[in-house]
């Protein structure tokens, strides 16, 4: 249908179909929270939000991607994955319960088997979706982590204020308050202790799909069973935290420091690392700009290191304005970009469009060098000594600053030779 390929259709449907989620996710949790339980668990529920969407994009800092796939991811996990997970866990717990009059062996099973499988499932179809859609934005292990936890945030969100709503107007009906309340230790348990918890589920789901994208191509059963068997992992681990109230009196606080926490700091490791290996890549792979005339010698180096990035942005900003450092950002961000499908096209991973997108990529870099470039000089100057100074074109044989004929440029962007149409990576 032609008409749904127009962008606008595309964003409209997408808005109505959160927009009408959120709103009956919304009547739900205040029918069975009050709406004074449900202003009191909102302004409980939000306090871990701004930390959680923080921390997840630090680890998105070295190859940002665009607000708006986190705008989606959040908006997914806290209107329609909760509402899935609600009306279908509602359903299935009350099905099992008539089926085997066991009301409470229900809620157990519905804690430990079927809430794991649908919340897990429901947070995974956001995940799916930018993968699929937003291909050129999903490139790693960071990507799928990134989006799978600001999903994970936003349906945590919305649950803990059914949770935290619940437990207040328990305390309204038997009276108690402060650190002996039912609010008390909801909040402790939810929100201090774990609100790292449907993260880093759903975390494990993003890593399949992240390695997924960093499968080739034509590795068409890995790109499949990588998500997957991230997807069972999500679950496995969301069922053992739901049913460790089950293990004994101290069964939760055992799964909490034997499992969750040793699990946290492992992840938590491995996505740091990974984020160390980009630099490396941006470090590795921009030199060949470099020799090309795109770069100058010091740039690899400041791109390379966060740190230095963030002096290029201040220095810009102390000396042209706001402006300038935004677009110091933009070029740092084309250029890890372009580092990043540099690697992919050299480890075979590149698609068919490999070439129209390191030209745009490119064009994209001189047009913001003006600013750039001595920002990025002077920044890796401060950072690393033994950096490159700036070169530009005086005496220099290569002639930095003007290209001169990687894949067909000269000059200020005017080709100099033909263009190739194929990808050099897969021809």
């Amino acid at each position: 249908m032609h008409w749904w390929r127009r962008r606008s259709v595309r964003y409209g449907a997408l808005i109505t179909l959160l927009t009408l989620s959120g709103l009956v996710i919304l009547a739900l949790v205040r029918e069975q929270t009050g709406t004074e339980g449900f202003l009191v668990g909102l302004g409980l529920a939000v306090l871990p939000v701004p930390l959680l969407i923080a921390a997840f994009r630090w680890l998105d800092r070295v190859e940002p991607g665009p607000w708006r796939n986190l705008v989606f991811a959040f908006a997914w996990g806290a209107c329609a994955a909760a509402l899935i997970a609600i009306v279908a866990n509602s359903f299935a717990t009350r099905w099992i319960a008539t089926a085997t009059a066991d009301p409470s062996g229900a809620d157990t099973l519905g804690a430990t088997v079927i809430a794991p499988v649908v919340e897990e499932s429901a947070k995974a179809a956001a995940i799916l979706l930018v993968f699929l859609f937003r291909r050129r934005d999903f490139t790693g292990l960071v990507d799928g982590v990134v989006i799978a936890g600001v999903t994970a945030t936003g349906f945590a969100f919305t649950e803990n204020i059914l949770y935290l709503g619940t437990a207040f107007g328990t305390d309204q009906l038997s009276g108690d308050s402060g650190i002996a309340s039912v609010t008390a230790a909801t909040f402790f348990v939810r929100i201090v202790m774990s609100p790292f918890a449907h993260p880093l589920f759903t975390v494990l789901t993003g890593l399949g799909f992240g390695l997924a994208a960093r499968s080739g191509h034509r590795r068409h059963l890995r790109r499949v069973l990588f998500p997957l068997g991230g997807l069972l992992l999500a679950m496995g681990m969301h069922a053992l935290w739901n049913g460790s109230s089950t293990f004994g009196e101290f069964g939760f606080f055992a799964v909490y420091a034997s499992f969750m926490v040793p699990a946290f700091g492992l992840l938590t490791w491995l996505v740091v690392w990974t984020r160390q290996r980009e630099l490396r890549t941006v470090r590795e792979e921009l030199p060949a700009y470099t020799a090309a005339g795109w770069l100058t010698p010091a740039e690899p180096y400041a791109l390379g290191s966060m740190r230095a990035r963030r002096l290029a942005r201040e220095y810009a900003k102390r000396h042209l304005g706001r402006p300038a450092a935004r677009a110091v950002a933009e070029y740092e961000a084309y250029a890890t970009s372009l580092a990043f499908l540099r690697h992919r096209g050299r480890s075979g991973r590149a698609g068919d469009d490999f070439v129209v997108r390191e030209r745009e990529l490119l064009n994209e870099l001189w047009r913001r060098r003006e600013v750039a470039r001595p920002a990025l000089d002077h920044a890796a100057r401060m950072t690393v000594p033994a950096a490159p100074g700036p070169v530009y074109g005086y005496g220099n044989p290569h002639g930095y600053g003007t290209p001169h004929g990687y894949y067909g440029y000269q000059g200020y962007g005017y080709p100099a030779g033909p263009y190739p149409v194929q990808n050099p990576y897969r021809s």
